[in-house]
Order: structure tokens, then C-alpha cells, then sequence
């Protein structure tokens, strides 16, 4: 699947409120441009894993081992006219995909640190918890509700600081079938992808992140024998 560049985030919000709506400015690319970034820095000792990770390469598996679908490590949620996929693109999760799809993934969220650069200083964010989220209509003209997303951890709720549209027309709130829109999420600080996660919107829930969870610490076990196997002198554990 070919992923268009993010445009620039058109919905700005505050920690705890509900994001308002602005028209997107500029025009749309339709290719993802990788942009240099400096990766998030680690969490403070005892923090938790996942957008809290350490994502400095001697914490993460090796990139190029794994053999992962972006659908395994997805959640869905169906609304009644609407399809909803998303995923984390932390380095900790996408290392687990198969080379190709790690490398798009990677691209993506390289794109979208320079993208969100601006909303980490603004927010005092020290990491970067960025989810790919796509939308998809069951029925023409389906209506959706981009800022309904709720990720819930043990504790907190998080909900969008920024929503960075990727498609055109996103910013309409309108579907067409075989025309998904998509966006790029960006969260505060502290989200646990080690945890389980409840994904909520409307009254639709999900709550599957627990067995994705299990399944990509499963191919990051495989992944550190695979690279040990091929010389990395990376120990499996």
C-alpha cells in the first residue's frame, strides 16, 4: 500500500480538550518524503515501554529480521457505516514487519517527526506516540469523526493532541467506498504499548492490543535469533 506524505496538521488541540477544526493549507503530496529526524529521547528510568520505549538502537531488534504483516499488528474497530485500522508506528512495534513494510512504516514516521516537530515544543513532549490511522467507508458518503478516537492505558485516556491529514478531503469528514482517508495521530507522552489498550470510538470499542501485543514480543523473540543466526551477535532471550 502506497502512503502519501502527511499534509500540514490542520487540527490543533490542547492536552484534555477536543481539537478544533481548520481548513488544510497547501497542497497534498502524494509520495512520502523521508526528512531527516532526531529520534525521541528515553524515558526516565522506570518508565514503561512502547511510546515510552528506549527506541535507541541498542534497546530495539534489529531492523530487516522481521516477517510481520502491517494487519498483524493493526486494530480494527467497525462502526456501523465506517472502517477503522490503525497502528503505532514506534520503532519498537515496526521492527517486527516484514522488510518492505518496515521500510514504509520507518519513512512514515520520519516524515511525520519533522511534521510534528513544532507540536513536541509545544507540548513538552519528550517522545513521539504517532499512530497511522485509516478510515474506510462501508457505504458512500459515509460520515466519520476523525477526533472521536480514544486510546485508553491502565489509568489515562489519551486522545489526539494532532492530527496530521495524509489524504485529500480528509479535513471533509466524508467517505466514499474504496477511497480511504488517512492521518497520522500524535499522543502525549506516557502511552504503555507493553499494556493493555482499549481503542475507543463512539460506542464501538476494541480491546485486541493485548494478543497484538503478544504477537509482535513472539517475532521480536524470533527476530533476535534470526539476527544471531545471520551473525549479528544479537542472543536470542
Amino acid at each position: 500500500m502506497s502512503l502519501p506524505r502527511p499534509s500540514r496538521p490542520w487540527w490543533p488541540s490542547l492536552r484534555g480538550g477536543r481539537p478544533d477544526v481548520r481548513s488544510a493549507a497547501g497542497p497534498i503530496a502524494l509520495a512520502v518524503v523521508l526528512l531527516a529526524s532526531t529520534p525521541p529521547k528515553a524515558p526516565a528510568q522506570g518508565g514503561q515501554r512502547g511510546g515510552a520505549a528506549d527506541t535507541s538502537s541498542d534497546a530495539l531488534i534489529p531492523a530487516g529480521y522481521g516477517t510481520l504483516r502491517q494487519d498483524d499488528i493493526s486494530l480494527l474497530l467497525k462502526l456501523e457505516t465506517v472502517v477503522v485500522r490503525l497502528m503505532p508506528l514506534d520503532e519498537s512495534v515496526t521492527r517486527v514487519l516484514a522488510p518492505d513494510s518496515y521500510k514504509s512504516m520507518h519513512d512514515l514516521r520520519a516524515s511525520a517527526l519533522a511534521q510534528t516537530a513544532r507540536d513536541a515544543a509545544q507540548f513538552n513532549l519528550r517522545e513521539r506516540n504517532i499512530w497511522l490511522v485509516e478510515y474506510n467507508a462501508l457505504v458512500a458518503d459515509a460520515v466519520f469523526v476523525p477526533g472521536d478516537l480514544i486510546i485508553s492505558a491502565p489509568g489515562r485516556d489519551f486522545r489526539p493532541l494532532r492530527i496530521v491529514p495524509m489524504t485529500k478531503g480528509f479535513g471533509e469528514n466524508r467517505l466514499q467506498v474504496r477511497q480511504p482517508q488517512r492521518a497520522l495521530y500524535l499522543f502525549d507522552d506516557g502511552m504503555p504499548l507493553d499494556q493493555p489498550l482499549t481503542v475507543t470510538i463512539g460506542a464501538v470499542t476494541n480491546t485486541d492490543w493485548q494478543t497484538v501485543e503478544r504477537r509482535i514480543e513472539g517475532e521480536r523473540a524470533q527476530v533476535r535469533a534470526r539476527a544471531a543466526k545471520a551473525g549479528r551477535g544479537i542472543p536470542p532471550r
